[in-house]
């Protein structure tokens, strides 16, 4: 029987971009698959402080062993700003293209445009707790470009490619984002135990 893990998320973008990498290694059930519909706050000051969160609460609440991410765009001109408030940059309750807009705003007199994706994977097993990281060196683009991915994807370009994670494609993306490098270390973990 397969290991089976909670990924504290109800983002259907990054479930099925973290069973995609995981490639049915381990079983990966989502919140609303343990009927957890909690809104769990994000209240850390860093990315490692709200995947912890995230992850701390599954396993109190439901007993079972549980993963939670938290990513950040990282942008070097911007003092690493929006880093661990990549999702609420525009607002709380902004979606995606505000965020980009605001970022885009915030550039457009900037020549200096080198930023980061950063993930960092809490996991929650037993009574041990690991951390797990990711990242990726790019660049802000002047407009968002390609239609793949969700969040800032439109205009990060990452280092060694012409084209955007959006542009790039899902199956390209999984295989060298934040997410993915930091998704195969867990994976790395986890499989080296089975």
């Amino acid at each position: 029987m397969k290991k089976r893990y909670v990924f504290a998320t109800n983002n259907s973008h990054k479930l099925n971009e973290v069973r995609a990498i995981l490639h049915g290694q381990i079983e990966v059930l989502s919140l609303k698959d343990i009927g957890c519909h909690a809104d769990i706050p994000e209240t850390g000051d860093t990315l490692e402080a709200n995947a912890l969160i995230k992850a701390r609460y599954v396993k109190q609440h439901y007993h079972l062993d549980c993963f939670a991410d938290d990513t950040g765009l990282e942008v070097k001109a911007l003092n690493n700003a929006p880093g661990v408030y990549s999702a609420r940059y525009a607002g709380e309750d902004c979606v995606a293209r505000n965020n980009i807009a605001k970022l885009l705003n915030e550039l457009q007199h900037t020549l200096d445009r080198k930023a980061r994706f950063r993930t960092v994977i809490a996991l929650v097993e037993g009574d041990s707790e690991y951390l797990f990281e990711g990242k990726i060196e790019g660049e802000i683009t002047t407009e968002c470009r390609g239609e793949a991915g969700f969040g800032y994807d439109p205009v990060f370009r990452p280092e060694g490619e012409t084209q955007t994670f959006a542009e790039l494609g899902d199956e390209v993306k999984n295989k060298i984002s934040h997410r993915a490098l930091a998704v195969k270390e867990l994976a790395r973990f986890i499989t080296s135990r089975l």
